[in-house]
C-alpha cells in the first residue's frame, strides 16, 4: 500500500496506510464478487437497450442567401462575419 501511495504522490501516514489497505482490500473483493455473476449467456451490449439509426437521410436543400445571413451580423467585412482578433501572429 505504501507503495501505491509513492506512485500516486501522496503522503500518507501509517495509520492511513492500515486504513486504506483495509478499505483497498474491499474493492477488491467487490470487483471480484462482480466477476463471477454467471453472464456467459448474455450477449455484450454498448447500450443497456435496442438503439436503431437516428440519423436521417442526407438530403441537399437551398440554404439562405448570403446576404440574409449577413443582415443580422453586427459587422461584415468581405461579405463574411468581422470578428474581433483573438490570436496573435506570433507562434
Amino acid at each position: 500500500m505504501a507503495h501505491l501511495a509513492r506512485l500516486a504522490r501522496l503522503s500518507v501516514t501509517e495509520d492511513e496506510l492500515e486504513l486504506f489497505a483495509g478499505q483497498l482490500g474491499e474493492i477488491i473483493s467487490a470487483v471480484a464478487r462482480v466477476g463471477e455473476v454467471a453472464a456467459a449467456d448474455i450477449e455484450p451490449t454498448s447500450h443497456a437497450v435496442p438503439m436503431t439509426n437516428v440519423y436521417r437521410p442526407d438530403v441537399v436543400v437551398p440554404s439562405l442567401p448570403r446576404e440574409a445571413v449577413l443582415a443580422g451580423a453586427p459587422s461584415v467585412e468581405d461579405d463574411k462575419f468581422r470578428v474581433p482578433q483573438i490570436l496573435t501572429e506570433e507562434a
